[in-house]
């Protein structure tokens, strides 16, 4: 008599459930780990589908799982659900950025789900994606249409991975067209100082702390998430320096969230022009030297002296500033102009692709950034130093 088939690693076999109470059932399977162990796994959920996604879940992130229950007649959806799981695992490990299952998951649940979520992966044949991806361009514009296609690429990337499909039918879509780009813009030496003088006057602006970040930014050229993530254990007014290593985002379900800059390349020591060095050391005096150097508005203290509050949220932060630059008519200034600014004046000062690279924290590997050293301390304060003809007293 022939015995059943063994697991073979990295699988398991079928799940069972048992009902615990009204609404509370336990799934049930038996996996073959990495090292030839078979084991249970169990986990409860509301109803039997709930448990199931639970007990996959956990499944998938069992070290060495191979994922092989995604086969051709897998769905859309089933796939990115563990494709997601992987993500989360390689952002638990530093290896992916922490937003990005957070943005990943977002495209899945609102657009590749209720669009294409019920094919087979068998089924996703590149004129059907792309008939799919250019329907969706129409109502959404092809910035969006770029983020879904490059999520979609990375969940049949999977697929091709575990064996289920041969080729990744992404690569071969149409390329997405953007129109026309606009040609960067930057603030002109009078156009800063005049930006500057009109967020002063603006007293809610003013109160929100928009000409100080403005101050840091244009000293930098750091992102608006790393500005708001620097606390003043990171400010080496002595010597002139900030150390930038972290940045702040919102992370659904979790809150705002102080993580590791974007790219390693972010993580870096920047000398300070002795403009924003004034600025730091007179909001040092105010907020005693602890905490953020940019707190939450709504803890801002009203006397000197008082500390600081908490983290400050970039999104508030950007729509304040959306707000305020309507009312002193520079609707095309964005924080990102801030950088801009800086590359701007950099470039113009004759410093070439990788040291601006290094102020900005851009890991740009078109410029061979893995082949060139990059410097201890990042020092270009001085072609900044008349960023801003606007001291402070």
């Amino acid at each position: 008599m022939v015995g059943r088939r063994p697991l073979d690693v990295g699988s398991y076999g079928s799940i069972s459930y048992r009902q615990l109470g009204r609404r509370k059932v336990r799934a049930r399977c038996k996996v073959r780990d990495a090292d030839g162990v078979i084991r249970e796994v169990t986990r409860e959920g509301t109803s039997n589908a709930d448990a199931r996604d639970k007990l996959l879940e956990a499944i998938a992130r069992r070290p060495g799982f191979s994922g092989s229950d995604v086969s051709a007649d897998t769905t859309i959806a089933d796939a990115a659900r563990t494709w997601l799981a992987e993500i989360d695992r390689y952002v638990a490990d530093g290896i992916r950025a922490p937003n990005t299952g957070s943005v990943y998951r977002s495209v899945v649940v609102r657009h590749i789900e209720p669009g294409i979520g019920a094919l087979r992966l068998r089924e996703a044949t590149v004129p059907r994606l792309d008939a799919f991806l250019v329907a969706f361009r129409s109502q959404h514009g092809a910035s969006l249409t770029k983020t879904v296609r490059t999520t979609l690429s990375g969940i049949m990337g999977y697929a091709v991975r575990m064996g289920a499909v041969e080729r990744n039918p992404v690569r071969d879509l149409s390329r997405i067209p953007s129109g026309r780009k606009r040609l960067p813009r930057a603030l002109t030496a009078a156009e800063r100082d005049e930006w500057l003088a009109r967020m002063e006057a603006d007293d809610v602006a003013a109160w929100r702390d928009l000409p100080d970040i403005t101050r840091f930014q244009l000293a930098t050229g750091c992102r608006i998430g790393e500005t708001l993530a620097v606390s003043f254990d990171e400010v080496d007014v002595d010597d002139k320096l900030v150390h930038v290593r972290y940045t702040l985002y919102r992370v659904k379900g979790v809150g705002l969230v102080r993580g590791p800059t974007k790219t390693r390349a972010g993580e870096r020591t920047l000398k300070l022009p002795s403009w924003a060095v004034d600025m730091l050391i007179r909001r040092g005096e105010r907020l005693d030297w602890a905490g953020p150097v940019f707190p939450a508005p709504g803890h801002m203290p009203g006397k000197q002296g008082a500390r600081g509050g908490g983290w400050r949220d970039p999104n508030n932060t950007m729509r304040d500033l959306r707000r305020a630059r309507e009312r002193a008519g520079f609707g095309w200034v964005t924080s990102h102009v801030f950088r801009k600014t800086v590359a701007s004046v950099l470039h113009e000062s004759g410093l070439v692709g990788r040291e601006v690279a290094d102020q900005l924290g851009h890991a740009d590997l078109r410029t061979q950034a893995d082949y060139i050293g990059r410097q201890q301390v990042v020092d270009f304060s001085a072609l900044l130093e008349d960023m801003i003809s606007q001291r402070d007293e």
